[in-house]
């Protein structure tokens, strides 16, 4: 999953001020949907429920975010980012369940890749907030790539092909970190001005770190 909105305009110029707002309130909001979503997947993960399946996760995802981009302006637009968010985290539930009871070190493949999607977060936000560089370039580029890896990661719920998989995880670890490197340096710079979007694109780039960490670490480390 992911978002695909990319503004890559010139960058009109902002105050100090602007910018640091538009930061802390998306540091916020992003810090109380990760929570929600935590609770939510925690829930799902007590009660045992079953992952509802790829067409409704992708119809409530698309939904969802594009509901929450029609009311980005407005009060609901909160609102609409919990409900999304926090669908998301009921359908990671079950698949941390899983992780849990197919590997006998599941729970430390969990904590692996929970670690290691932190680890990458901070040090993309660091670079984004320290370097004089202008990452505004990559835009194009991240968009282009997960369209690619989101093509194939539908093929390849056809064709179910281990490589194929490990392929497209890998390929949406590089492109998630881009695109939390893009997005901040995008709020610093006055390129989005929008805290409910910027929270949406970092959320979906942590959700999709984090369940790629899942795949490939649980491929490489799992112990049955």
């Amino acid at each position: 999953m992911n978002q695909t909105q990319f503004r890559t305009a010139t960058v009109q110029p902002v105050s100090a001020v602007e910018m640091n707002k538009v930061l802390r309130n998306t540091y916020a909001l992003l810090s109380m949907t990760l929570l929600f979503s935590a609770v939510m997947a925690g829930v799902a993960m007590v009660f045992n429920w079953p992952y509802p399946g790829p067409l409704i996760v992708l119809a409530g995802y698309f939904g969802l975010l594009f509901l929450t981009t029609k009311l980005r302006n407005s009060a609901w637009g909160i609102v609409s980012v919990f409900a999304l968010t926090g669908f998301m985290g009921v359908t990671l539930g079950p698949i941390i369940n899983m992780y849990l009871y197919r590997f006998g070190n599941g729970s430390e493949i969990v904590m692996m890749a929970l670690g290691g999607t932190g680890v990458i977060f901070l040090a993309m936000s660091g670079l984004a907030l320290t370097s004089k560089r202008d990452f505004s370039f990559m835009g194009k580029f991240l968009a282009i790539g997960i369209l690619v890896a989101f093509l194939a990661a539908i093929g390849n719920l056809f064709f179910q092909l281990p490589a194929l998989g490990l392929a497209v995880s890998s390929m949406f670890i590089l492109l998630m970190a881009g695109l939390i490197l893009f997005q901040t340096q995008q709020i610093v710079r006055g390129g989005e001005t929008n805290y409910i979007m910027a929270t949406v694109t970092l959320f979906v780039s942590l959700f999709n770190l984090f369940t790629s960490l899942l795949h490939i670490l649980g491929f490489a480390f799992g112990d049955d």
